[in-house]
This record gives structure tokens, C-alpha cells and sequence, in this order.
């Protein structure tokens, strides 16, 4: 009967070692292939997002049409009015920060904590990126730690014009719009190169929640937001970018 133990004992030790070595390859694997995967995308646009093929799965379940609106636009053609609205309405210290807001979370979470039945985000543009780019929408605790993974990852391989460009063409803007060209399109009937300062405040006001709200026909929060942000533009002043 002792044997039987030791030789169990030590086959328990085996497997566990092999627990050990197995968790750590994967674990390695997935580190090289998220690096590469960012790396690849600092220079190919995405073609598609995990958000956009569920979206077009729960359109599909509900008996509607599969629809994607979304035509990539490089940076340097956006116009400074969409970029800079983007960031007043979303992320004032986008030009700054490496990543994350330590401030505007702690604000968001304490927020939260008040009042858990308006959930008040306090992410980043550089997280609201690596989220839309990598990742399934959600609110778990398991995601929210991917989400900072790969948001450390852009901030080390992408610049913030590569983070601003790529938010900027996959943010859902509306059902089944995606990116700044396709809003201005469907909302305004132009390309976002000819947008206003006002109008792409607008599109920007409705980022938060883009299938309730709409910049043509805004409600009065909306019309709130966009004034907040138009004030953010004016005191943000010109902002400097690389490309």
C-alpha cells in the first residue's frame, strides 16, 4: 500500500509540473501572437472587428440584413474638426497620457459606486481603441484586463495618430455605421473631410451611446454635449500632431 501511494504521489507531482509547463506555453504563445497581431495592424487596417460581426449576428437573429457601413479614411485626410472633437468629447488628455486616465477612472468608479444604475466610463481613447480593435464588447473584469493589455500594447507599437486614425474609422457611429467617413455620409450627406466644427461635435456627442442617439435629431442632453464639447475645442486650442 506504500508504493501504491508513493507512486501516486509522484505521478501527482508529474502532471503538475506538466500543468505548469503546458499554462506557461500557451501563456507565451498568446503574448507573441497578441505583439505580432498589434505590430501587423500599425500598418494594415482592420478589416473587420469582432463588435461588427456580432452586431451583424444579432441583426441577422432579429430578421434584418447583414450592414457594415464603414470607408477608411487615412489620417492626415481627416479633417483636424473630427480629431479634435474626438478628443474633447472623449479624451482631453489623449496627447498626454500613456494610456490610461488614473483620474478619470477614479472618478468613473466612485460614480459607479453611488449610483450603479448609470454606468459612467471613464476609458480612454487609446482603451476605447484597443477594445473595438481586439476585443468583444462587454463590462467583465476578465475583459476589462485584456483591454489594458493591448492598451499597453498600441501605446508601445502604435503612435497616438495610428491609435487616433484607427478609433476614428471603427467606432460604431450608428446601427450598422462604423467610422467617422460612413456617419458623415449617412448623417450629413457629405464626406468628413467637408465636416464643420459643428457637425462633427455632434457625431462626437453621440459616440457614447451612437444606436440611441443621433446627430440629426439630438435630444436635449445631446444638444448638451455638443455644446461642452465645442467649448472643449475652443479652450483645447490647436493641437499638434505628427503626420
Amino acid at each position: 500500500m506504500a508504493k501504491k501511494r508513493g507512486v501516486s504521489t509522484k505521478k501527482g507531482k508529474f502532471n503538475l509540473q506538466k500543468l505548469k509547463v503546458t499554462i506557461a506555453k500557451v501563456l507565451l504563445y498568446f503574448i507573441l501572437v497578441s505583439i505580432f497581431w498589434v505590430v501587423a495592424y500599425r500598418f494594415i487596417n482592420p478589416p473587420i472587428t469582432l463588435l461588427m460581426i456580432m452586431k451583424n449576428i444579432e441583426r441577422k437573429s432579429d430578421g434584418k440584413d447583414f450592414k457594415t457601413e464603414k470607408h477608411w479614411v487615412d489620417f492626415k485626410e481627416i479633417p483636424n474638426n473630427m480629431k479634435r472633437a474626438a478628443i474633447a468629447g472623449e479624451d482631453q488628455k489623449f496627447m498626454h497620457h500613456e494610456g490610461f486616465d488614473i483620474a478619470a477612472i477614479g472618478k468613473a468608479y466612485s460614480a459607479n459606486k453611488a449610483d450603479s444604475t448609470k454606468m459612467k466610463g471613464g476609458s480612454t481613447i487609446s482603451q476605447q481603441t484597443a477594445k473595438n480593435v481586439f476585443l468583444w464588447p462587454g463590462r467583465s473584469w476578465i475583459r476589462k484586463a485584456f483591454e489594458a493589455y493591448f492598451t499597453m500594447l498600441i501605446e508601445i507599437f502604435w503612435s497616438k495618430e495610428r491609435i487616433l486614425e484607427v478609433y476614428l474609422n471603427v467606432i460604431e457611429m450608428g446601427d450598422g455605421i462604423y467610422g467617422a467617413e460612413a456617419a458623415a455620409q449617412s448623417y450629413y450627406g457629405k464626406s468628413c473631410r467637408d465636416l464643420t466644427r459643428s457637425q462633427a461635435a455632434m457625431i462626437a456627442a453621440c459616440f457614447p451611446n451612437p444606436i440611441r442617439w443621433t446627430p440629426v435629431h439630438p435630444t436635449k442632453f445631446i444638444r448638451h454635449r455638443h455644446f461642452l464639447i465645442m467649448k472643449n475645442i475652443k479652450r483645447m486650442g490647436p493641437i499638434k500632431f505628427n503626420q
